[in-house]
């Protein structure tokens, strides 16, 4: 029996790969083309190349955004294992020394807000190493570095007074927000929703409320950072929130309402005595993301 002649499949290029999962991630060729360190037209010609390659069509184009194909969608499960298979097996040659567990601390509103993309990033470059997240509250975790049962952490604090521990990476601005066209504000006593005992946001909103003799009650109480989003969207409270945290569907209220301003305040990165090669990564990585993010904000 003969075997019909068959050309040999084509090989993928991990470079096209890559450009493939960050129009997938953003939904936007230019804000691809900026992760990927490529011009729009460059983006365009690969995908082209690789639709061609494949013979199918793996997004659906409009005026605003793209969207994956069905193609698409199952190829983006494959680039992804590709991607991550081929860091693992460099960083096996070029950073053996770079694995093993760091155990990481964050609060929450870090944790939910900003932590996922810092560790995703982390974790394509340096695939060997795994980070063990601890939330918890900012107090908490410093006794957790102090016990050496975390080998560094994030934590909020104010901005004064000084605390001695700690490397500032990041500072911003406390704000009250509330629903866009809400009425919590209006109300007295005031309805607010803050943190647990401990929280930096929830002592200073506390304190200048009083200073300023505004009636208030804490309407809503939670550790943990959707729950007060929940609450201010469903316009039972307004919460101290950073800048950062407050989204389109919300408002900042200010003097304007009869409300205090509130603090600056910092994050701040502590790291126990001795640290390991990949826990100095993993700081380092941290320091890179919030620098980044601080020069985008100014």
């Amino acid at each position: 029996m003969t075997v019909p002649f068959r050309q040999p499949l084509p090989l993928l290029d991990n470079d096209v790969l890559r450009t493939f999962v960050a129009i997938a991630e953003t939904g936007n060729f230019s804000t691809a083309a900026e992760a990927v360190l490529r011009t729009p037209s460059a983006v365009s010609m690969q995908i082209k190349k690789l639709e061609e390659q494949l013979r199918t069509t793996l997004f659906l184009r409009d005026a605003r955004s793209v969207t994956l194909t069905q193609h698409g969608e199952m190829l983006l499960s494959y680039a992804r294992r590709m991607l991550a298979l081929s860091n693992e097996a460099v960083s096996r040659f070029v950073m053996p020394e770079l694995s093993g567990v760091v155990r990481l601390g964050a609060p929450d509103d870090i944790a939910e807000r900003l932590l996922p993309k810092v560790l995703k990033d982390f974790g394509e470059r340096f695939p060997g190493i795994m980070v063990d997240v601890t939330v918890d509250m900012s107090l908490a975790l410093r006794k957790r570095i102090e016990e050496q049962r975390l080998d560094l952490t994030l934590f909020n604090c104010a901005t004064r007074p000084f605390p001695t521990s700690g490397e500032i990476i990041h500072t911003e601005k406390l704000v009250w927000a509330g629903v866009k066209c809400g009425t919590a504000h209006l109300r007295d006593p005031l309805p607010i929703s803050v943190w647990e005992d401990g929280c930096v946001w929830r002592q200073d909103a506390i304190t200048q409320l009083e200073k300023h003799k505004r009636n208030y009650r804490i309407a809503y109480a939670s550790a943990h950072t959707m729950a007060q989003r929940a609450a201010v969207l469903s316009d039972l409270a307004i919460a101290p929130f950073p800048l950062s945290y407050v989204t389109s569907d919300m408002q900042i209220l200010g003097p304007k309402e009869g409300l205090p301003e509130l603090m600056t305040f910092d994050i701040r990165l502590l790291t126990s005595p001795q640290l390991s090669v990949p826990a100095k990564a993993v700081a380092q990585s941290i320091r890179e993301a919030f620098g980044s993010m601080s020069a985008a904000a100014a």
